[in-house]
């Protein structure tokens, strides 16, 4: 339950309202292509902390998703690649 609590906190940050000293700059996330696929996003999302709301340099990033029956995890897999 609370994982569910968390992820709708991150998903409710306010990009108007948030902190932007409080967020990661996904520049500086690096990624270990190392790790199975399904390891390397829960490596992502550990260091990026919240992966819907994040800095891209000054620009605060808001990411949303539709409800069209793809999971967080295959878009943030998809996302992924095409930064690797």
């Amino acid at each position: 339950m609370n994982n569910a609590i968390n992820i709708d906190a991150m998903r409710d940050v306010d990009i108007r309202t948030v902190d932007r000293a409080s967020l990661v700059d996904l520049r500086d996330v690096p990624i270990n292509t190392k790790l199975p696929r399904h390891d390397r996003v829960a490596d992502f999302v550990r260091k990026i902390g919240n992966p819907f709301c994040y800095r891209h340099g000054n620009i605060v990033v808001k990411e949303s998703f539709a409800d069209n029956g793809r999971s967080i995890e295959d878009c943030l897999e998809q996302y992924i690649a095409t930064l690797v």
